[in-house]
């Protein structure tokens, strides 16, 4: 075989270790009807001699009653192999094939170009690294060009490969690949495509395939056995993000529990501190163990069982992480959808979704908007049909840990199956946090007329002589990190030691209840303190003094928060502790992935902070201590008559 290393006849263990060590590419063919793509691979293993004499020969064979060039080797039979693809002529169902060269092996799925098995093409693309679009130079950019190109970026397949086949049908005219290749860009533009590649090719003449051809020399790039041998895909893998989904737990006797699983994502090394969702209990890596040794570190996609030192239970579908970079774990999120079903989709239908390991229940609440392929313009429709592609809203019944798809492809997919067939009806990939720009303002929301004020019997005064004070909320704002929760919970202990009658509203407790539909933009964080206004109103009106610890960065928000409970009764504290300060005192990593940008909106960092005008009390929790700040927070309230000090 051409392309092989030498060592294959002279040292074969040698060759084999440099077969198990070379990298792994897998790419798709797509594009258009007979654009050529089966052509393309069938000719790419014939001219690499990489096929078997006895596939060779029944292929020859089978050219001369299936093959579309006459009496010719047809190299499309190689993996179009069903009884209906040969007698239409036309790619069906996704074929894969293996081989490899000096430099890397390589898998292929060729995908079918028929707009009625799309979703073959997005079954195919789904764990493929690079893209390979063929276009037919007759034809040019065609509609299903467009419609495999906007699946391919939407599945993150970050290199795209242009291939302008059947240059031998128009002369090999240089003008024609480069009217082509401009009328592409002009889509493509449109999209996130961030490597993107264009080459001339005749797939049935061999021009370019494995060996330069001499019939177009002002074309001075590489073929297209060279392109794929050398595009660079080792910076795709996520290494930053251990993720590990839990597949099985393995309990062979008394003495070893370990949890199986492929990493989905990331690094993991010996002792390392690990957290696990949806628990949140941690522990340090005792062991990686495999079926051959134990090893020191383990890295994407490798599959191994973890041992850790502390017993916690844990069961399939649970995430392994790290403390400092953990998913967003929530029971809602938005998603790109592909639906793969005749039945269309029903929103507010229960269907099973499958993330990683785990399955759970759910609905697709809302269809936000259908997205047309070919203009890639947003259209209002009461459903998905088959091979439509759309924005829904999902709400599931468990939470799941999960990022957004841009960022881990692992952790950011999943798959829609019918609860009753037990079949695949759509894919999905989950959108990153801020996905909430229709979320409406309802701060200026109008109460219905057929609502009336319910008062209570028992009186503000006589609740007051009751818990010996005055009902108050009390805003703790800063950046995160600057001790909000902390000094919160702190004043709350000290008031109750007192025998007041105190509560806590978390901005984070609230994400995880009242507030768990929403986002972290402007808007989701100004209606995440409208809630949280409203329920504090209703325990003050209880007579409790609610200490509620919020970022809160905009002032205009603070302010409509203010007149919800009532101005008399709303105190604003500052904690304007130092950025780098509350860099260092961040615990769960989320300083390091607003700078990354998994994080967009984050205070401090991608989103403006407003400090309080007129504050009433200012605290410098970076050189006070937490009981010096509880002795100025009580020594407020004393001295706006909450309590009697």
């Amino acid at each position: 075989m051409s392309h092989q290393s030498d060592l294959i006849a002279t040292d074969i263990h040698a060759y084999l270790e440099q077969h198990e060590n070379k990298e792994l590419l897998r790419f798709i063919t797509c594009g258009s009807v007979d654009d050529g793509k089966s052509t393309l691979i069938g000719k790419l293993l014939y001219d690499s001699k990489m096929i078997y004499e006895d596939t060779l020969a029944t292929i020859r064979k089978d050219s001369a009653v299936h093959g579309t060039t006459g009496d010719d080797f047809d190299p499309a039979l190689l993996t179009d192999g069903l009884r209906a693809e040969r007698e239409q002529g036309i790619t069906i169902d996704v074929a894969y094939r293996y081989f490899s060269t000096a430099k890397r092996k390589f898998i292929i799925a060729d995908t079918p170009g028929h707009v009625q098995y799309t979703r073959n093409m997005a079954t195919g693309g789904s764990t493929a690294d690079l893209a390979v679009i063929l276009i037919d130079a007759r034809h040019g950019v065609a509609t299903q060009t467009k419609r495999h190109t906007f699946i391919t970026s939407l599945l993150g397949i970050r290199h795209i490969l242009v291939a302008v086949n059947k240059m031998d049908l128009v002369d090999y005219q240089e003008e024609v690949f480069d009217r082509i290749c401009s009328d592409y860009k002009d889509f493509a533009s449109r999209l996130d495509v961030p490597d993107l590649h264009f080459m001339p090719l005749s797939a049935l003449k061999g021009d370019n395939v494995v060996n330069a051809g001499e019939n177009m020399p002002w074309y001075e790039g590489k073929t297209f056995m060279g392109f794929i041998e050398t595009v660079y895909v080792g910076s795709d893998r996520n290494l930053e993000d251990f993720r590990f989904p839990v597949q099985f737990v393995n309990r062979p006797h008394l003495d070893f529990r370990g949890f199986c699983g492929t990493v989905a994502s990331g690094i993991i090394r010996r002792g390392d501190e690990v957290i696990v969702l949806p628990s949140r209990k941690t522990s340090h890596v005792k062991s990686i163990v495999t079926f051959e040794d134990e090893l020191e570190e383990a890295f994407s996609p490798q599959a191994v069982t973890l041992t850790l030192e502390d017993e916690i239970d844990i069961s399939r579908g649970d995430m392994i992480c790290r403390p400092g970079n953990i998913p967003r774990l929530a029971h809602s999120f938005d998603a790109t959808v592909v639906w793969m079903a005749e039945q269309s989709l029903v929103a507010g239908k229960q269907y099973l979704f499958k993330h990683t390991t785990k399955m759970v229940t759910g609905t697709i609440e809302t269809l936000r908007y259908r997205i047309d392929v070919n203009t890639l313009h947003r259209e209002d429709a009461p459903a998905l049909q088959l091979n439509e592609i759309g924005r829904c809203s999902i709400s599931l019944d468990e939470p799941i840990a999960h990022d957004g798809y841009r960022r881990n492809r692992a952790s950011g997919a999943f798959i829609v199956v019918d609860r009753l067939s037990n079949v695949t009806v759509g894919a999905g990939m989950i959108l990153n946090r801020t996905t909430s720009d229709e979320h409406r303002d309802h701060w200026e929301d109008q109460y219905s007329e057929s609502l009336h004020q319910q008062d209570s019997i028992v009186t503000t005064d006589q609740r007051s002589a009751r818990f010996g004070q005055k009902p108050v909320t009390v805003l703790l704002t800063g950046l995160s990190g600057a001790g909000k929760s902390t000094l919160a919970y702190a004043t709350e202990r000290r008031l109750f030691d007192l025998g007041r009658v105190a509560t806590v509203l978390d901005g984070e407790n609230m994400r995880r209840g009242i507030s768990k539909d929403l986002g972290f933009t402007a808007q989701d964080r100004s209606e995440n303190l409208r809630r949280s206004a409203e329920v504090a109103r209703l325990m003050n009106d209880a007579g409790l003094i609610c200490l509620c610890a919020f970022v809160s960065p905009q002032e205009e928000v603070r302010l409509k928060a203010a007149e919800v409970i009532g101005p008399e009764q709303f105190l604003v504290v500052h904690l304007n502790a130092p950025l780098e300060v509350c860099r260092k005192r961040d615990q769960e990593g989320l300083y390091p992935q607003a700078d990354s940008g998994d994080i967009a909106n984050f205070p401090g960092v991608s989103a403006t902070y407003e400090a309080p005008q007129s504050p009433d009390l200012v605290l410098a929790t970076h050189e006070l201590s937490a009981e010096q700040c509880v002795d100025k927070l009580m020594s407020l309230l004393v001295e706006k008559g909450v309590i009697v000090g």
